[in-house]
């Protein structure tokens, strides 16, 4: 599959929700033909170089998002929510002229089925929702899912974008929720 390449400093997990303001012109551009076209398009942490100006080189994983919502508050701006879909790898990458990344992606599947929900993440989100409200979270609330509550959770708990890129690569919610509650650990987590 072939789809556009949106670097930038934040990382996006299914089913999560992504506010943009786009202004350069590349993105315009890619936001008009997702839009005409119905299409999705990837969202990367960046692993090198800025979110504006020269094309930024891109983690290979990432997340298709898909424009749930958008407005043109003025000419030559979008505001857009994205709603995070599958995980991918790129396979094969090129720029173009103006400095759109355009790839050739591999979509992975859902993590493996059958890991059970960590207690303690569970608690721990369940907390976060009943204090933020449930319309913070995208729904509908999956609380017996490993694998949303491991992506909620890695979206909302404090950590840098390394650590986000990592729990976004592996492919078991089990290992994620392990992970998640060593972090929950070092966050003094009494439960």
């Amino acid at each position: 599959m072939e789809t556009f390449i949106f670097p930038l400093n934040t990382v996006l997990f299914p089913d999560g929700t992504l506010q943009l303001r786009v202004f350069e012109q590349r993105y315009l551009e890619m936001t008009k033909v997702c839009l005409r076209d119905s299409l999705p398009f990837g969202v990367c942490l960046i692993k090198e170089g800025n979110e504006v100006g020269v094309p930024a080189v891109p983690e290979r994983v990432g997340t298709l998002a898909t424009i749930a919502h958008w407005d043109m508050p003025q000419l030559g701006l979008f505001s857009l929510t994205a709603r995070g879909g599958a995980r991918f790898r790129i396979v094969e990458d090129s720029v173009s002229a103006s400095g759109l990344i355009t790839a050739r992606i591999e979509c992975w599947d859902a993590d493996r089925a059958g890991a059970a929900v960590d207690p303690a993440c569970l608690e721990v989100l369940k907390l976060l929702v009943e204090r933020a409200g449930s319309e913070h979270f995208p729904g509908p609330l999956r609380l017996n899912d490993a694998e949303w509550v491991g992506y909620r959770l890695a979206e909302i708990l404090p950590m840098d974008n390394a650590t986000r890129q990592a729990l976004l690569e592996l492919r078991d919610a089990g290992e994620r929720q392990q992970r998640l509650r060593r972090l929950l650990d070092e966050l003094g987590y009494q439960g």
